[in-house]
C-alpha cells in the first residue's frame, strides 16, 4: 500500500517514537509539583516547548500545548474575540478556511457577532486588497490559513499581516498544513498547529499567542499551561511532538524539493493521461507535497475505493467531510468541479516509483468507473 494522505496525518516519525517511549518513563509525573520526578517532567516539558518555539520563530513563553490543533484554533479565536469585545464583535475569515475556523465563526455569529467572509480566486487564494478592505474599526480578529488543506495553495499571509497591522487588528493563522513543511511568514498575532501533521503523536496541538496580543481564556480559569489551556499536561506527547517537528523540518528542508518535483509530475501528467480532468490549486505558490484534481463523470468516493483496491491510500472530496455527501466548501468557493475529487499528499520518503505506479493505474481506474456509470469512454 502506498500512503498518499499525508495532509490528513503523517505516520509517527521515528524520532517521535523514541522520544515518546523515553518520556513515558521519565515524564509521567505532574510537572506542576516540586519533588524530583515532577521537576524532571517539568524540564522535559520546558525543553519541548523551547524546541517548538524555535521552529515557529517565537518565544517559549508564547508557546502552549493543547489537546489538538482544533482546540488550539478554538482557543485562539474565542480568546482573542473575548479580549477585544470592547473594540467590536466583527470577525473576518477567508472562505476556504478549515472547518474548525468556520465553525467557530458560525458560533460567534449565532452569539450576536458579525462575520465577513473574504472570497478566493480559482486557485483558492484570497486577494490581499480585498481582505484589507474587509477590515473595519470594529474588527476584533482576522483569520487566514497559511496554506489550504485541500488544494495546497499558499495564502498571502505577509501582505494580509501588514494590512492587519496597519488596521490594528490581530491576525490568527491556522498553520496546520504548513508547519514543518514551509515557513510561515511573520506578522501574525496568534497561530495554531497540529503535531500529527508533521509525524508527531495525535492528541497534541500547539497554540502560539504573541506578546502584547490581547487574549482572554473563553474557558474557566485553570493553572495549567500559563492559564491558557486547561487540563493536565501531556508531557510525553509534547516531547514527542517537539522531537518530530525538529526532525521533520530538517528532513523537509532537504527532501521538500524532491517531493515538489514529484507533485509537479502528477500535475503535468494527469491531464494528459485522463480526459475531462481539472488539476486544482496554484501550480507555483503551493505546498510542496500536495496536489488535487477532479474527474468529471466519476464519484470521488468510488474513485477513492478503487484506488485503495489498487494499493493507494488517498482522500476524496472535502478533507473535513469525507464521510458525508456534502460538497467541499473549499472547492465550491473556488468555483471548480466539486465531484470526482482526489487529493494526493505525499508523506516523507515517498518514492518516484510509487508515483509512477499511481500514474500508471489512475487512467484505468477512472475509465472503469466511467463505464460503470454509463459514460462513453474512448479507448
Amino acid at each position: 500500500m502506498a500512503y498518499f494522505d499525508a495532509a490528513s496525518t503523517e505516520s509517527l516519525h521515528p524520532a517521535a517514537r523514541d522520544a515518546l517511549v523515553a518520556a513515558l518513563d521519565g515524564g509521567w509525573a505532574d510537572p506542576q509539583r516540586l519533588y524530583g520526578d515532577a521537576r524532571r517532567a517539568r524540564l522535559l516539558l520546558d525543553q519541548a516547548r523551547a524546541k517548538v518555539a524555535v521552529a515557529f520563530g517565537v518565544r517559549p513563553d508564547e508557546t502552549f500545548f493543547t489537546s489538538s490543533g482544533t482546540q488550539a484554533v478554538h482557543l485562539a479565536m474565542l480568546g482573542a474575540l473575548s479580549a477585544r469585545r470592547r473594540t467590536g464583535r466583527h470577525l473576518v475569515v477567508g472562505a476556504v478556511e478549515h472547518s474548525s475556523v468556520l465553525h467557530t465563526a458560525a458560533l460567534h455569529e449565532r452569539e450576536g457577532g458579525r462575520v465577513t467572509t473574504v472570497g478566493v480566486d480559482r486557485t483558492g487564494r484570497v486577494d490581499p486588497e480585498e481582505f484589507a478592505a474587509a477590515l473595519r474599526p470594529d474588527t476584533a480578529l482576522a483569520c487566514l490559513q497559511s496554506a489550504n488543506h485541500e488544494v495546497g495553495t499558499l495564502q498571502p499571509v505577509a501582505e494580509v499581516a501588514e494590512a492587519c497591522r496597519a488596521a490594528r487588528v490581530p491576525l490568527f493563522v491556522d498553520a496546520a498544513q504548513s508547519a514543518g513543511r514551509a515557513e510561515v511568514p511573520a506578522g501574525w498575532s496568534l497561530l495554531a498547529a497540529s503535531a500529527h501533521k508533521w509525524g508527531g503523536p495525535p492528541g497534541v496541538g500547539v497554540l502560539v499567542i504573541r506578546k502584547n496580543t490581547r487574549w482572554r481564556s473563553p474557558l474557566p480559569e485553570d493553572e495549567r499551561e500559563g492559564r491558557r489551556v486547561p487540563g493536565f499536561e501531556n508531557v510525553p506527547g509534547a516531547v514527542a511532538a517537539a522531537a518530530a517537528l525538529e526532525a521533520y523540518a530538517a528532513e523537509m528542508e532537504r527532501d521538500g524539493p524532491r517531493l515538489s518535483a514529484l507533485v509537479d509530475r502528477i500535475r503535468e501528467r494527469v491531464p494528459h493521461l485522463v480526459e475531462d480532468v481539472e488539476v486544482i490549486g496554484d501550480p507555483v505558490r503551493r505546498l510542496p507535497h500536495l496536489v488535487t484534481f477532479s474527474c468529471l463523470y466519476v464519484e470521488g468516493e468510488a474513485l477513492l475505493t478503487e484506488l485503495d483496491r489498487l494499493g493507494f491510500a488517498v482522500s476524496s472530496g472535502s478533507s473535513c467531510t469525507a464521510d458525508t455527501l456534502r460538497p467541499s466548501h473549499v472547492l465550491e468557493a473556488m468555483g471548480v468541479i466539486t465531484h470526482g475529487n482526489v487529493r494526493v499528499s505525499l508523506p516523507r520518503g515517498t518514492s518516484a516509483t510509487d508515483v509512477d505506479r499511481f500514474l500508471a493505474v489512475l487512467p484505468g481506474a477512472v475509465a472503469r468507473l466511467r463505464r460503470t456509470a454509463g459514460v462513453q469512454v474512448s479507448e
